[in-house]
């Protein structure tokens, strides 16, 4: 499958009865290797019974991330960085952060500055809406504000932040949809359920060829020895700034990580 990462999950997918069973399974397919794909697992939440067992076996286990769910302060971020401070495998494994509650909402710049392995920030969009006591609505007017703040929240701070899940597999247009409002809100991509929303969203947050040949035109403009030290240019009719050269540098780095995968 064409993703870029793949998250294993120990919580909401494992019934408890078999969640020892599936910690170690989970332990030893990370242990297989999934290629270039990033691999990272969603442990159960700290205060939980088997967060602590799963945080510091899943270390050992040495994928890309730890994914922690129900994230509602720093307070949770600190202690999983500690906890792994003192884990001999843990070195490089970086922490993302499931923002899925009102909490998290109204303290996600204090889970933002938490720092340390902090490096992406996911979006718990069904655990959101129902603690709000909400509806799911086709345009997601009644989360807009909260998914501002957490993308806001992420920019400041140099992390990552994904989109949450569509639930309707059959609903292809309706997903298409949210991918391309995603974007627009400045989510870096989104999670999936389903291997038929893989190409959907790799085309709807990967550039596309004619953004990557205009991103090129900019770079190289800005690039010219004659266009040293300008602010502006006019490049194929457009007026762009400098500013413009830096997304078209992301854009072309991007696309290039997706070609090495």
């Amino acid at each position: 499958m064409p993703a870029d990462a793949l998250i294993l999950d120990l919580e909401d997918a494992v019934a408890p009865e078999a969640k020892d069973a599936a910690r170690d399974s989970v332990c030893a397919a990370v242990r297989g290797g999934f290629g270039k794909r990033e691999v990272i697992v969603r442990i159960n939440p700290l205060d939980s019974v088997w967060g602590d067992r799963d945080l510091l076996a899943v270390a050992a286990a040495r994928p890309d991330a730890i994914l922690i769910p129900k994230v509602g302060s720093a307070r949770d971020i600190h202690r999983a960085d500690q906890r792994l401070c003192h884990a001999a495998d843990a070195g490089g494994l970086a922490l993302w952060a499931m923002i899925e509650t009102p909490r998290a909402i109204m303290d996600i710049n204090g889970i933002t500055e938490a720092g340390g392995r902090l490096s992406c920030l996911v979006m718990g969009t069904n655990d959101l809406v129902k603690e709000m006591g909400g509806r799911h609505t086709p345009d997601r007017t009644n989360i807009a504000a909260a998914l501002t703040f957490v993308v806001l929240a992420a920019r400041c701070h140099g992390l990552a932040i994904i989109d949450g899940v569509y639930n309707d597999i059959a609903d292809a247009d309706g997903f298409a949809g949210q991918c391309a409002q995603g974007r627009s809100f400045g989510f870096d991509g989104k999670t999936v359920i389903h291997p038929s929303q893989i190409g959907p969203a790799n085309d709807a947050f990967g550039p596309s060829p004619d953004e990557v040949e205009a991103a090129r035109h900019i770079i190289a403009a800005f690039d010219a020895p004659e266009n040293k030290g300008k602010g502006a240019l006019l490049v194929d009719g457009r007026m762009v700034e400098r500013l413009h050269a830096e997304t078209a540098r992301r854009t072309v780095a991007l696309s290039e990580a997706i070609a090495g995968l």
